[in-house]
């Protein structure tokens, strides 16, 4: 195949990414589009940089160095990729090349000047802007000053901010090859950016324009700020005018220079009115031509706009779609379920297949509809008083959006639209054996489970797990077992609210709940001090344990002297509770007993901060300061007027707290055991679509729907591209934030505290569990690099139960995300550790190593130093 090294902008479409990079594919699609102005020009291919890198000096070994950099290799990563950049621009362009590009230069102007423009192949992508990461030179005048110009674009490819960003995102550095866009340059009036959605709220019916006098450059760099006009349904919605002091202009040699812009001309608006609505009406041109909400560059040129560049918003959060074009409000699951990241699409459709409610996907997480609830006077209360005591976030973003003129419509009857948002039933008996039935129930059911599925395999087996998700629903939802945890729920806040009103006294229910019988979660964190017990006698175990790194070590252990003993204590822990890990309401999350070496820093964290029989004596404490407590809080009350009848309503309420409130983890447990029971049944179908040559790994079905991998295992056909489609859209998402609400218009609702009663400078939460507490900040994100000393306080985006290992040797706990009754808060309650979830940006705005102190009981934590 001959290489062809210089392209006309007008044969370009947007399919040619790998040609002529991301920026060359967008100004050739552009160049389509009717009405839309594009200034002429041409692009040097990635051919042409291929053959340059094939003649530059040790390329090879310099690039396998840098790949075996980490993106926090600073120094390192600054002084090879110099080296790469000189050698690239060392390199003469060889004659046949530059003779290529200089005819396309005769073509259109020689001596006219020209914006040359790196486009690499990963750039402005869907899923990754690559924003600013390589070079741009403004009026280059003269074929030798253009080809010096080129090769300076091919060398930006390997600056250090652009290896960092690829190093970050995972992107192999010889993956991405350097095109470069030589274009006529338009000397504007004025320019600037254009987001055809709002790039701060994510509302795709407003659009922002920036604009500055003379060419964009000065907006780019900062050197000045904007006007900025905010337009929606055709109209200047509001607009600030910015003292615009400087501007970039061209010179008449080349090169550009900064001017002074006179002093009466700097409070003049860059543009018009008019002229920001007729450029918003071309803004949404290219948006619907392209398919998706577009950065836009352009510039005013004698009254006329021309585009110089757009790219996808890469940041936004995108939209549930829906069939009808109604307003709609939807609330985020993994802020309810404390698993915020984004989920694969089995993950997806398997709690999708076995939730209790309709659920919608956007950005690889799912919400709840809303609308409809929101809509009728008496489920709008029932709601925002529900999620307001679980998330006040949730609830002021809601009453946000309630708050504007019609968006959410008022119906008398909102009708079906999700599950009672509280028990309307009479109260139940406060009876143990309550409890010990409904576990009863649920193991059985289970045990039913694991083994019917055995005989099942193929289309077969998916027709039976269609029937698994009935039963699974039936469980989940059995009236008895809401009725449980509503009481626990209902409970713990009587308790919260008649205590202060009564007494004074702040959650004073966090101090009787400690130590309250059933509840697994907090039984399961206890459970691996007892493991670190039988481990802690034996040093060959645990000198072993800390260098260990392969997913079989337990049968290696067993070699050890002591080794048999420990191996069988962490097999029976993952019997018991193997089927957890961080995450795992997505069926496709690893299991402790698929990865078991998750656990072994914590292990060894018990080792090392425990005494023996730690586990028996934490409960044991717990529930006689929860007895104290409770003896304090009814003698109290005594003493009050009318108190006999105060102190007999408080006994009952805290006996059914005691009572119900540790069954609220157990309905979660079940969820996931019947997961696991899944999860394997479906891996074995994957491994044989493996042997038969129909998969290349097991691991692909994650990236298939339910529905699909049941077409696949019926017809032993799969869609290659589109699984490779779909993990090129879970690495997007990772990188966004799912807001707590979330709009139909593409708005991020995220909520706020409003509060005035926090020292200046503290951050802002929701207290659920009392007590304070100061110590060591440690910031974990991963469980498995869990390093803690007695004393610390763990600080995370969001704890869902199988973090609770960790919470016994922790003093406090912060959370970016929670609720009152969410799992991290009832078993921070249940260890007596102060916490505060919902706490935004904590793991941003907090260091590791620092000193803080938590206000579990307000509400707020201050960092100290």
């Amino acid at each position: 195949m001959t290489e062809q090294y210089v392209v006309d902008l007008q044969e370009i479409d947007e399919v040619q990414v790998a040609v002529v990079g991301g920026k060359g594919a967008h100004l050739g699609e552009l160049s389509r589009i009717e009405g839309i102005r594009v200034p002429g020009g041409f692009c040097v291919t990635t051919d042409a940089f291929r053959r340059i890198m094939a003649e530059a000096p040790a390329i090879d070994d310099r690039l396998d160095r840098l790949s075996r950099l980490n993106p926090d290799d600073r120094e390192e990563i600054r002084a090879l990729s110099a080296q790469i950049r000189r050698a690239i621009e060392g390199i003469a362009v060889p004659g046949d090349l530059a003779a290529a590009i200089t005819r396309e230069l005769t073509r259109l102007g020689e001596r006219a000047p020209y914006a040359v423009r790196s486009s690499a192949t990963a750039e402005d992508l869907p899923t990754a802007s690559f924003a600013g990461q390589q070079d741009t030179y403004l009026n280059v005048v003269g074929p030798t000053a253009i080809l010096q110009h080129v090769s300076r674009c091919w060398a930006s490819l390997f600056t250090e901010r652009a290896v960092t960003y690829r190093q970050r995102n995972g992107i192999d550095h010889r993956t991405v090859h350097m095109a470069v866009v030589v274009q006529q340059m338009v000397f504007p009036h004025a320019a600037g950016i254009l987001f055809t959605a709002d790039p701060v709220t994510g509302n795709r019916k407003v659009a922002t324009v920036d604009a500055g006098f003379g060419l964009g450059e000065a907006l780019v760099s900062g050197l000045v700020n904007p006007d900025v006009f905010t337009v929606r349904d055709g109209e200047v919605v509001a607009k600030a005018i910015a003292a615009k002091q400087r501007a970039v202009h061209a010179l008449p040699g080349g090169g550009t220079q900064e001017v002074v812009i006179d002093a009466q001309r700097q409070r003049e608006p860059a543009l018009t009115d008019a002229q920001v609505l007729r450029l918003v009406q071309l803004g949404r041109r290219i948006e619907a031509h392209l398919g998706r909400p577009q950065d836009i560059e352009w510039c005013l040129v004698d009254d006329d706009f021309q585009i110089v560049q757009s790219r996808p918003i890469t940041t936004l959060f995108p939209i549930p779609e829906t069939d009808d074009q109604e307003n709609h409000v939807y609330i985020s699951v993994g802020h309810q379920q404390m698993m915020t990241d984004p989920m694969r699409p089995l993950g997806l459709s398997m709690w999708q297949l076995t939730a209790m409610a309709p659920m919608h996907e956007a950005g690889g997480r799912l919400f709840v509809d809303a609308t409809r609830r929101l809509a009728s006077p008496a489920s709008r209360a029932a709601l925002l008083d529900v999620i307001g005591r679980g998330d006040p976030l949730v609830r002021d973003a809601l009453e946000t959006v309630l708050d504007r003129d019609d968006f959410v419509p008022s119906l008398p009857d909102a009708g079906p639209g999700g599950p009672p948002v509280g028990s309307q039933s009479a109260p139940i008996e406060t009876d143990p054996a309550i409890v010990t039935e409904l576990i009863e129930r649920s193991e059985a059911s289970i045990a039913a489970l694991e083994r019917d599925i055995r005989t099942k395999t193929g289309p077969a087996l998916f027709d039976f797990l269609l029937e698994a998700f009935e039963e699974h629903k039936r469980a989940l939802g059995d009236p008895l077992s809401m009725q449980v945890i509503m009481a626990g729920m209902e409970a713990t806040w009587w308790l919260n609210d008649k205590l202060q009103e009564w007494l004074g006294e702040k959650n004073a229910a966090d101090t009787l709940t400690l130590s309250a019988p059933d509840n697994i979660t907090s039984e399961m964190g206890l459970a691996l001090l007892d493991v670190a017990d039988v481990i802690r006698p034996h040093r060959e175990v645990v000198a072993f344990l800390q260098g260990v790194e392969d997913e079989n070590f337990l049968d290696e252990l067993a070699k050890l002297p002591g080794g048999t003993e420990a191996r069988d204590a962490i097999e029976s822990y993952l019997d018991r509770y193997g089927m957890r890990c961080v995450g795992e309401i997505d069926i496709t999350r690893p299991r402790w007993r698929e990865r078991p070496t998750t656990l072994v820093p914590v292990i060894l964290d018990n080792v090392r901060n425990f005494e023996p029989g730690a586990a028996e004596r934490r409960f044991e404490q717990g529930r006689q300061k929860a007895q104290k407590k409770e003896q304090d809080v009814l003698s109290r009350l005594r003493a009050l007027p009318d108190g006999d009848r105060k102190a007999d309503e408080a006994k009952r309420m805290i006996d059914r707290v005691r009572t119900f409130i540790g069954y609220r983890e157990y309905p979660k447990y079940g969820i996931v055991s019947r997961y696991f029971v899944y999860k394997r049944a479906l891996l074995a179908e994957a491994e044989r679509l493996v042997r038969s040559d129909v998969l290349p790994e097991k691991e692909d079905v994650f990236y298939l729907t339910f529905q699909e991998l049941h077409d696949v295992v019926r017809s032993h056909q799969v869609d290659h591209q589109l699984i490779q489609q779909r993990k090129d859209a879970f690495r997007s998402y990772q990188a966004l934030t799912p807001p707590r609400v979330l709009t139909s218009e593409g708005e991020a609702v995220t909520g706020a505290y409003r509060r005035d009663d926090v020292p200046a400078g503290a951050l802002i939460g929701l207290p659920v569990s009392a007590g304070t507490i100061e110590g060591r900040a440690r910031v974990i994100l991963d469980l498995a690099e869990a390093d803690l000393e007695a004393g610390d306080i763990l600080v995370t985006t969001f704890t869902d139960p199988s973090w609770s290992p960790l919470f016994v040797g922790i003093t406090g706990l912060v959370t970016e995300v929670g609720g009152l009754m969410t799992h991290g808060a009832v078993i921070a309650r249940e260890y007596g550790l102060p916490a505060v979830v919902g706490v935004e940006r904590a793991t941003r705005l907090i260091r590791d190593g620092q000193r803080i102190r938590v206000h579990g009981t307000d509400g707020y934590v201050e960092i100290l130093h």
